[in-house]
């Protein structure tokens, strides 16, 4: 742990950036590995692969360009494009960009200012690649039971930004597995997609509502449409049934589609959101969640 907001109901920890996780996916800086609400001592995030200790995604992980990355079409193999948050990769071959693959980076820069105990700013600074600049700034900050994460992306290069940013919230409650105790609700009808139905097949749906009928033997994976955040009360909410304990993301965001991971420790509510700025353009998003418990509703 390298930082740490609190503010007496709320614990959040935040890595280095380049500690723990140095793969190439997700965002480093502002990477939160942990949240704690302290009434009731609940903890809400886990590790993509708890049981192989380093490696893969922890908590509140961010990616820009799961699809395709900034600039990768541009380049040959042996050229760098940028992935933002992280740095500047390199292409190895003339395959498709991979998101999963562990491409050479060269980190960017990034400046770190502690504001106050319950609010600090990770400022990633611009470094040109084929026209693509960017400066990109965080700010993670704790109110109450709520925690925001403000986003302010600066195109500072010649060529647009077309991109796309989402959280791949690692998360269970208390440590308890996936099952019948959990419940996942959306504020809108699902209407489930899946590359492979057998990812579906462990999972119920009523509604806007995710179930689980026994504890799941395999990963889950579903994909559904896009929706007006900005008219909902939530984007999604995850609750543990016998603690009382859950989480909401109460973002207010055009939601570009919505999908769901896990396997039997862990669920990944993602909802995505579609970043463009042309070029001297700022623009600015900011993802709350709430975390609640049967005595702060």
């Amino acid at each position: 742990m390298a930082y740490q907001l609190t503010n007496g109901i709320l614990t959040v920890d935040i890595a280095k950036p380049g500690e723990g996780y140095r793969e190439t996916r997700f965002e480093w800086n502002g990477l939160i590995t942990d949240i704690t609400l302290l009434d009731g001592g609940h903890s809400f995030c886990t590790s993509e692969n708890p049981t192989q200790g380093q490696g893969g995604g922890m908590g509140l992980c961010h990616e820009f360009g799961i699809k395709e990355a900034i600039g990768y079409q541009d380049t040959k193999p042996g050229e760098q494009f940028p992935k933002l948050g992280v740095g500047l990769l390199t292409r190895t071959d003339e395959g498709p960009y991979l998101f999963y693959k562990d491409y050479p980076v060269q980190p960017f820069k990034v400046e770190i200012v502690r504001e106050s105990p319950e609010e600090m700013i990770f400022r990633t600074l611009p470094e040109e690649c084929g026209g693509y600049a960017a400066l990109l700034e965080k700010k993670i900050s704790i109110d109450g039971q709520r925690l925001s994460i403000e986003y302010s992306l600066h195109n500072t290069g010649q060529k647009k930004l077309s991109t796309e940013e989402y959280c791949h919230n690692f998360l269970n409650i208390n440590g308890y597995s996936m099952g019948p105790d959990y419940r996942l609700e959306f504020p809108v009808n699902l209407q489930p997609e899946a590359d492979d139905n057998k990812t579906l097949q462990e999972l119920m749906f009523d509604a806007g509502k995710v179930i689980w009928g026994k504890i799941p033997e395999r990963e889950f994976y579903f994909r559904t449409g896009g929706y007006d955040g900005t008219r909902e009360p939530y984007l999604w909410e995850l609750s543990h049934l016998p603690s009382g304990a859950g989480v909401r993301e109460i973002s207010r965001l055009e939601v570009s589609y919505a999908a769901v991971w896990g396997r039997r420790y862990v669920v990944s509510p993602e909802i995505f959101y579609r970043v463009e700025a042309e070029p001297g353009e700022c623009i600015k998003w900011t993802r709350t969640y709430e975390f609640f418990s049967e005595n702060t509703k």
